[in-house]
């Protein structure tokens, strides 16, 4: 292992864990600005996280050590992702890790024990997030795998540190099939963040909500994990949406003038990110659970579609 490629892991590592509660609290503060109402702090989510963590949990005499070991695994889940991504440097001692597939897995796995967690009390709003939860990623996992496929058919490989590397090079031009994968992931995107049409993060009520009914029980430095890991969930997938659609500004193998520009640049692009997922909050409108199904099998049609436009170009 090099010396840059240390700095660059350990830098990716810090910046997600950093930068994360920042995204999210950009986000809630142009959606209030959107929607005409007083921004809270861009600093809040870093306020809640430091409540959080000064509070005692409250555990139920119920819950077994599932429950109280589920935040770390969900956090540490979430946190591997964010470093797996190449978001500031392509040379990362992890990079034969960041395969397509096993990205999508740790997704997988964060979400299998987080529903586990959610039923382990025994609670009725629990098992209702935890089913609405698995529904949710039954339909979404396969259009992510999708999306990914339709990159790796330009790349010819699944590691996402050469679908960048790839795509950075390629001259500037439109591909249908990455057109058809875009719309596809934002569409996976806002499921899988809890975000509107499909679920409101900003929600209490049981009818609705999903990410919420999930945590319910939790508390103190339990549930600051997963609110960090909620916010280290949506960072990543707006990486994973930078790398695969805006690779331009990631910092190659022994360039470490790349890698100082590269965070600005970073930086700069999710804060553009951040602001389109709050206008498509503002202006979409949150729909019946049951028309979840339909709305992600939409987008894995349209990433099936990219692929297919994809290998008709290419004959």
């Amino acid at each position: 292992m090099n010396v840059y490629g240390f700095i660059s892991q350990v830098l990716e590592i810090v910046v997600a864990l950093a930068l994360a509660p920042l995204l999210t609290g950009w986000v809630n503060q142009w959606r209030a600005w959107l929607q005409n109402k007083t921004a809270p702090s861009l600093w809040q989510p870093y306020r809640v996280l430091h409540k959080l963590f000064n509070k005692d949990s409250v555990v139920a005499d119920s819950a077994s050590p599932l429950f109280r070991s589920v935040p770390y695994i969900v956090f540490g889940c979430m946190a591997l992702a964010s470093s797996i991504v190449p978001t500031l440097s392509t040379d990362l001692p992890l990079a034969p890790a960041a395969d397509a597939i096993a990205l999508v897995g740790l997704f997988a796995l964060a979400r299998v024990f987080i529903s586990l967690a959610a039923m382990d009390i025994g609670t009725s709003f629990g098992s209702l997030g935890a089913r609405r939860e698995m529904l949710i990623g039954f339909l979404a996992e396969p259009a992510l795998l999708m999306v990914l496929f339709s990159a790796s058919l330009i790349s010819k490989s699944t590691s996402l540190t050469t679908m960048v590397e790839t795509l950075a090079h390629q001259e500037l031009a439109i591909y249908p099939a990455l057109a058809f994968a875009g719309v596809a992931f934002t569409m996976v995107s806002l499921a899988e963040n809890a975000r509107i049409p499909v679920d409101n993060p900003a929600t209490h009520l049981e009818l609705t909500m999903i990410h919420e009914a999930l945590i319910l029980e939790y508390s103190g430095r339990h549930l600051a994990l997963l609110e960090w890991a909620a916010s280290l969930k949506l960072f990543a997938y707006s990486c994973i949406g930078l790398a695969l659609f805006f690779p331009w500004g990631v910092a190659e193998a022994d360039a470490p003038l790349a890698l100082v520009l590269a965070l600005p640049v970073l930086v700069a692009k999710l804060a553009i990110g951040g602001m389109a997922l709050a206008v498509l909050e503002t202006l979409a409108a949150k729909m019946r659970i049951f028309r979840a199904p339909e709305f992600l099998a939409a987008a894995f049609l349209l990433a099936v579609l990219g692929m297919l436009v994809h290998i008709l170009l290419a004959q």
